[in-house]
C-alpha cells in the first residue's frame, strides 16, 4: 500500500504489480461465506506478474490480512 493504495500484492506464488486505478469496493458489495459484510472493504483492481500474466482481481481486508475474493482473465 502506498498512500493507502494497492500497489503490489503476492499472491498464488506471484509477486504483483498493480497496473491501472483501483477502485474501492464498498463494503455492500460484499458477500462472504460464513462472514458479515459490516466492516469489510476493498479494492478491483488490474495487476501483471513477471512473466506477463495479467488478472483482474478483488480483494477485500479481513479481521488480520488481506484476501482476494475473486479473479477475473
Amino acid at each position: 500500500m502506498v498512500d493507502d493504495i494497492p500497489v503490489r500484492m503476492f499472491y498464488a506464488g506471484h509477486r504483483w504489480r498493480i497496473t491501472d486505478t483501483p477502485t474501492r469496493l464498498r463494503e455492500s458489495i460484499w458477500a462472504t461465506p460464513g462472514e458479515p459484510s459490516r466492516g469489510l472493504y476493498g479494492w478491483r483492481f488490474q495487476a501483471v506478474d513477471e512473466s506477463g500474466e495479467v488478472l483482474m482481481l478483488d480483494v477485500y481486508r479481513g479481521a488480520e490480512d488481506w484476501h482476494v475474493h475473486h479473479t477475473y482473465t
